[in-house]
């Protein structure tokens, strides 16, 4: 698979003829996900997911049928019998190995890209489909070390991306490091116009592949970072970049490592990807950031995106060098390498010159104000379960601050409000206490916020039923209490913006207003 020169339109493994016929195939076969699931069971399938081939190679034995060999072929890399193959993909096979993507021999057929059916649980690709990649490496806990341009398949970080993105219709998305051109397939679903970019060519050569397999136009582009749209801009940027804080001494792996120092790469793609949105557009980035020595992240990653954009950073976890360090290695099939220790030693001893303590993982959302006024800034640490797809709790609170961008207390207070139908209030004391010692509003869906209120708080909020305005429930409780009701307004307004925008308020409306439901339909 030749390299592509810079700017070059990525070459077709397969013509989209032969594309459409192979899938053809793959549909009369039933090589699907749930079909998948079905033949090998769901404890067997989560193993395939941790990489171990056995169980699946079990629930298999004695079958010979289409679905079989191809789940053999492609998911547990075997070598299969080419009449067995010649079965499931009558005339096909030749033309499979003529483009690289199978080898056969005397012994057999064996895979040397992977052709996998592919399913999401934010139910946003519209049909079965299937992904090219590389193979994956490290089957049943072989050392299989990477290729410097391997071109990985879905994995738990793309699948995140995916659940983290806002689906609306748009005119123009850009995916940013396509790799092998998941995030595309989704975005195909809702932008009339896709741009897919990425510096590996091997890369753009299998997200083709992937595009052809589902029937998708993308426009794919070869180039580093923003290079190839330059002075172009989008309503939608999604990107998964090659995030990872790794030496710059010795081999890299294109797909997760850049050639910057520390997050200079991230900082580059959130900098340069705010320049390229239309007014109203979103960029969205899976991420990685240092914990430098005395500095606090969020006023680094905040630098990073001007004051007038809105900006939400979820720090999700943080891992200390050495845990960071093993990950990455385990990753790329280097644990029981000869070089191991070493390569352990360096990276350990480049963080520490660059006094990195900690490296933070989560997710960048900026926004361009569609009509301008004072941006929305959030930088958090949140740890805890969220639902997934996260999207639909990311889509509202956008909604929400640009709705009441600049409006004033005034608005806020003759605004009747109503808790949104997944919140619960949860109260703690001492058994026969007159009040409790501690009063929650818990979310059950979106990013299940937790807010700790005081007593006439919850009071106020507690009667927010979409009946009353707020300002008319504070001057009420505020008299049962004998508390001062311009304090206890002012108090609340801010409060209440918040929670509009998390989703725990809503405006007083019929379901489907701006505040909805909110959230995804699966658990994390």
């Amino acid at each position: 698979m030749p390299p592509e020169g810079a700017g070059a339109q990525p070459r077709r493994l397969l013509t989209p003829g032969q594309c459409a016929e192979l899938t053809g195939v793959f549909v009369r076969h039933r090589y699907e996900v749930d079909a998948v699931v079905e033949a090998v069971g769901e404890r067997a399938h989560a193993a395939l997911g941790r990489n171990a081939t056995v169980p699946a190679r079990l629930a298999l034995t004695g079958r010979d049928d289409p679905l079989a060999t191809l789940t053999r072929l492609w998911l547990l890399q075997d070598t299969v019998g080419r009449a067995d193959l010649d079965r499931a993909l009558p005339g096909l096979v030749p033309v499979l190995a003529d483009a690289g993507i199978v080898a056969a021999d005397g012994s057999g057929v064996r895979a040397l890209v992977d052709l996998r059916p592919y399913a999401s649980d934010d139910g946003d690709t519209g049909h079965d489909a299937w992904i090219a990649s590389d193979l994956t490496p490290g089957l049943d806990t072989r050392v299989t070390p990477m290729r410097p341009d391997f071109v990985l398949g879905v994995s738990s970080a793309s699948s995140s991306l995916a659940q983290l993105t806002v689906r609306r219709p748009v005119d123009r998305a850009l995916d940013l490091g396509t790799g092998c051109g998941v995030q595309s397939l989704h975005l195909a679903r809702h932008a009339r116009t896709v741009v897919a970019t990425d510096l590996n060519p091997r890369a753009l050569v299998l997200a083709r592949l992937t595009a052809d397999l589902n029937g998708l136009d993308v426009d794919l582009r070869h180039g580093d970072l923003y290079a190839p749209v330059a002075g172009e801009q989008f309503d939608l940027v999604v990107t998964n970049p090659p995030y990872v804080l790794s030496p710059p001494t010795g081999e890299r792996l294109t797909y997760r490592e850049g050639t910057r120092t520390s997050d200079g790469l991230v900082e580059a793609v959130v900098r340069q990807g705010v320049e390229h949105l239309a007014a109203g557009g979103v960029l969205e980035v899976l991420a990685n950031w240092a914990h430098v020595r005395g500095q606090d992240w969020r006023d680094r990653v905040a630098g990073w995106v001007p004051d007038g954009l809105d900006l939400h950073v979820v720090e999700r976890e943080v891992l200390d060098p050495y845990a960071y360090v093993e990950l990455w290695l385990a990753d790329a099939g280097l644990t029981g390498a000869r070089d191991y220790a070493e390569r352990y030693a360096a990276w350990c001893a480049y963080f520490d010159d660059l006094g990195i303590e900690g490296v933070g993982m989560g997710w960048v959302v900026a926004r361009r104000p569609a009509a301008g006024g004072t941006a929305h800034r959030t930088l958090e640490e949140w740890p805890y379960a969220v639902e997934q797809p996260v999207a639909p709790a990311l889509a509202h609170e956008l909604d929400v601050v640009e709705r009441w961008r600049d409006r004033g207390a005034d608005e806020v207070l003759g605004t009747a409000w109503r808790l949104a139908p997944d919140v619960a209030e949860e109260t703690v004391g001492e058994p026969g206490a007159a009040d409790p010692s501690s009063i929650v509003l818990r979310q059950q869906r979106g990013l299940r916020r937790a807010v700790a209120l005081g007593t006439a708080e919850a009071g106020v909020l507690g009667a927010c039923d979409g009946d009353l305005p707020l300002g008319t429930l504070v001057d009420t409780v505020a008299g049962l209490l004998d508390v001062d009701g311009d304090d206890l307004a002012r108090e609340l307004v801010e409060r209440v913006r918040t929670l509009a925008v998390d989703g725990v308020l809503l405006e007083a409306g019929p379901p489907g207003d701006v505040g909805g439901a909110v959230g995804g339909s699966s658990e994390r």
